[in-house]
């Protein structure tokens, strides 16, 4: 956290793009501000200054618009317990205006890629944690969004069901989405992403390609990398 004049900057002066059919990868250490930055992109939050632009929109002045166009998959959103999987996304279809015609198309295949189908008639109740982030992935996704926010979308997960969601985030880099990707493990970042940034206590303290980051890195890890520039930061 940042303070100045007795106000608290959970996020101060962060500035960066991403752009159509690349991965953009937001990372920092706990309480850095990632999370906050992630949902004030995806109008969940309102920034206290600045500009937000997604698809060359306004989030503050045109909220709703920016919401259809984004897909926010965070481990902290929960599903309703008593819903099945098919309740629960057909409920968030139906909240995006979708046609039947096409809820349905794109709801059959999302369930087939990501495995959905084997448990669809359960309650959400019943599910193990990996079964869940598929439906919230389904979810996050079935309106088919220009731009894709991944706010840690493997952690806790088994090898398997973090490899099918590491697959369908490059697939949606593939179909040209907009993708900003935010995560702790850094062999991910190092398969994923086209472009990197990093914040610490709120600021932007690394913003380049993941190129660059790797040039950086030379003949060390990219996680020692990624501790050094954030202890210097500390300095």
């Amino acid at each position: 956290m940042r303070i100045s004049e007795n106000n608290i900057h959970a996020v101060k002066d962060v500035t960066f793009e991403c752009h159509p059919g690349r991965i953009f990868s937001l990372l920092g250490p706990n309480g850095a501000g990632k999370t906050t930055t992630l949902r004030m992109i995806a109008t969940l939050l309102k920034p206290s200054g600045g500009l937000i632009k997604v698809s060359g929109l306004d989030t503050q002045k045109e909220a709703h618009k920016v919401r259809s166009k984004i897909g926010f998959l965070t481990g902290s959103t929960n599903l309703y317990d008593r819903l099945n999987p098919s309740e629960i996304v057909d409920y968030f279809g139906k909240l995006h205006g979708m046609d039947p015609s096409l809820l349905k198309t794109r709801k059959a295949l999302l369930f087939e890629q990501l495995g959905i189908d084997e448990f669809h008639y359960k309650r959400i109740g019943q599910l193990s944690t990996g079964m869940k982030q598929k439906v919230s992935i389904a979810r996050s996704m079935i309106h088919d969004p220009e731009v894709v926010i991944f706010d840690e979308p493997t952690s806790g997960l088994d090898v398997i069901t973090a490899h099918n969601i590491i697959s369908l985030i490059n697939q949606c880099k593939n179909e040209g989405k907009t993708v900003i990707f935010s995560s702790h493990i850094m062999s991910e970042v190092d398969l994923l992403c086209d472009d990197l940034a990093i914040i610490n206590k709120g600021e932007l303290v690394f913003n380049s390609s993941m190129s660059a980051f790797r040039e950086k890195a030379g003949n060390h890890s990219l996680t020692q990398t990624f501790i050094d520039i954030i202890e210097q930061s500390n300095n």
